[in-house]
C-alpha cells in the first residue's frame, strides 16, 4: 500500500530545535525518518513525501534516506506550503489512484495502530480517520490545538480545531480512497482549504468512517515541550514484559537514561553489545585476581555491564536498527560474559581454600545458568501467548544472576552466591521444564 505523508509546513513553535521541522532530530531520528521508519515497520514500502518550506534540504536528506535504508520514496512539491494542509494533500492528486495511507510528518505514533489501520476495509468513495477516544486521559495532546472529532456508530459527524460537541481527537492517521482529493476540492472552493474541511465533506455524505486507536499512543510534536513529551513517551515503551524484576525496577530505569546520550552518537547497539561484554569480562578478570577489594570491584563491573546490556536493544528499537545478526549477536556475548563471571567467581572461591567442593557447586551454577538462558525463549513465549500483549510477569534471568554475585560480592559471600545461583538456576529451570510440559 502506498503512503502519502505532508512534510511541507514551517514548524515556526519548532524553530529553536531547527529550521525545518521535518528534519528535527526526535532520539537520534528526524521527525520524517522516523514516521517513515514507523510505517516501514507496519509493512508500508511506497511513499510519497509532499514538501514544502526549506523543500531542497529536506529532498536532499530523504534521497540519501531512501538509499542508505533501501526504501523507495516519490517527492511532491508544494511551492503554496503557507496554505492550509490539504492544498498539500490535493498536490498527491495524480500520483495516488488507489486507496492509500496519509500522515502527518509530525505525528509520532505505536506503529500497532498502522498494522490494524492497513488491513480496514473502507468502500469506494470513502475515508477513515484513526481517532482517539480517550480524550480524558490523553496527556500527550494539547486540548487547545489539537483538532477534534464528533463520532456516532463509527461515523464521523463533525471534524475540527473549534467544534464544541466532539467525543474523539483526530490523530493525523487515515485510510483513504481518491474521493479525499474531490471532497478537499469542493471544500477549498466553499473557501476551506483544510484537511480537515475534507472530512466535513465527505462526513456530511456519510462517507467517514472513525478507527478506534484503542489504548495506543500518539503524539502531534508540535513545539518543544511536546517534542520532550514524545521523547519520554518512546524512552517508556522500551520496557518488555520478560524483563526480571531487576532489569525492570532498577537497571531499565538507569540504562534509558543512558541511551538517550548514545542516540546523540554514531555508537551501534552491537558496539553497546561489545562494550558490555568487555566490561563483563574485565570484571571476570578482577576474580582471578583475589582479595575483597578485587571482588566488589569486579562484582561492580558486571552489574554495570548488566545495565550496559540493556541499552543496545534500546538503541536497536529506537533508530530502527534491529537485526537478526545484532539479537543473536548479543546473546552469544551475554553467555560468554555469564561464564567467565561464574568461572572467574568459582577460582575466587576454590583458591581461598582449596576446597574441591567449590569446583562442583560452580559447575551447577554455570549448567544452570547456561540453561536457564536456554529455556528461556520457549517459556517466554508461552507466557505471553498466555497472559496477551503488555501483560508483565516474574521472570528468574540474566538480571537476577548478575544482581546476586553483586550483592554477594559486597557482603563477602562468594561461596553462598554460588550455592544460591546453582540451586535457583536449576530449580527454575526444572520448574519451567514442568510448567511447559503440563501446557503441552
Amino acid at each position: 500500500m502506498k503512503c502519502l505523508i505532508i512534510a511541507a509546513g514551517r514548524g515556526s513553535r519548532l524553530s529553536g530545535k531547527g529550521d525545518s521541522k521535518p528534519l528535527i532530530p526526535l532520539l537520534g531520528l528526524p521527525l520524517i525518518e522516523r514516521v517513515i521508519l514507523t510505517a516501514t515497520n507496519a509493512g508500508l514500502t511506497d511513499f510519497y513525501v509532499v514538501t514544502g518550506y526549506n523543500g531542497e534540504e529536506v529532498r536532499e536528506y530523504l534521497d540519501r534516506f531512501s538509499q542508505r535504508r533501501n526504501i523507495h520514496i516519490t517527492h511532491i512539491k508544494n511551492e503554496e506550503w503557507e496554505r492550509e494542509n490539504g492544498i498539500s494533500v490535493l498536490k498527491a492528486k495524480n500520483q495516488l489512484n488507489e486507496n492509500f495511507i496519509l500522515l502527518m510528518t509530525d505525528h509520532i505514533f505505536d506503529e500497532s495502530i498502522l498494522v490494524k489501520l492497513k488491513n480496514e476495509k473502507i468502500a469506494d468513495g470513502e475515508v477513515m480517520l484513526t481517532v482517539d477516544y480517550n480524550i480524558n486521559k490523553n496527556k500527550l495532546a494539547d486540548g487547545n490545538d489539537v483538532t477534534k472529532v464528533l463520532v456516532k456508530d463509527n461515523r464521523i459527524l463533525d471534524i475540527g480545531k473549534n467544534i464544541k460537541s466532539y467525543n474523539a481527537y483526530d490523530t493525523g492517521i487515515f485510510l483513504c480512497s481518491p474521493a479525499l482529493f474531490r471532497a478537499i476540492e469542493e471544500s477549498f472552493h466553499n473557501g476551506d482549504s483544510s484537511l480537515s474541511g475534507g472530512i466535513r465533506v465527505l462526513a456530511r455524505k456519510g462517507k467517514a468512517q472513525a478507527f478506534d486507536m484503542k489504548d495506543n499512543y500518539w503524539i502531534d510534536v508540535d513545539d518543544e515541550k511536546t517534542l520532550k513529551e514524545a521523547e519520554d513517551r518512546l524512552l517508556a515503551t522500551l520496557k518488555k514484559t520478560s524483563d526480571g524484576p531487576i532489569s525492570r525496577y532498577l537497571n531499565r530505569p538507569i540504562s534509558t537514561r543512558i541511551t538517550r546520550h548514545l542516540l546523540r552518537t554514531g555508537i551501534t547497539p552491537n558496539h553497546v553489545s561489545l562494550f558490555s561484554f568487555i566490561l563483563a569480562t574485565v570484571g571476570a578478570l578482577f576474580f582471578f585476581m583475589g582479595g575483597y577489594n578485587n571482588l566488589v570491584i569486579g562484582a561492580l563491573l558486571a552489574h554495570v555491564s548488566s545495565v550496559i546490556d540493556g541499552c543496545d536493544g534500546e538503541v536497536a528499537r529506537l533508530k530502527f536498527q534491529a537485526t537478526e545478526f545484532g539479537g543473536w549477536f548479543d546473546a552469544v556475548l551475554d553467555r560468554y560474559a555469564d561464564a567467565f563471571l561464574l568461572f572467574g567467581l568459582t577460582y575466587y572461591v576454590y583458591s581461598a581454600n582449596r576446597d574441591i567442593s567449590a569446583l562442583f557447586i560452580g559447575f551447577l551454577a554455570i549448567i544452570g545458568a547456561f540453561m536457564n538462558s536456554y529455556t528461556a525463549d520457549k517459556y517466554d513465549g508461552w507466557m505471553k501467548r498466555r497472559l496477551g500483549p503488555g501483560r508483565c510477569y516474574f521472570r528468574m534471568g540474566r538480571d537476577v544472576r548478575i544482581f546476586i554475585i553483586f550483592l554477594g560480592a559486597l557482603l563477602n559471600q562468594p561461596l553462598s552466591v554460588l550455592a544460591l545461583m546453582a540451586l535457583l538456576m536449576n530449580v527454575e529451570n526444572i520448574r519451567r521444564i514442568v510448567v511447559l510440559r503440563q501446557n503441552g
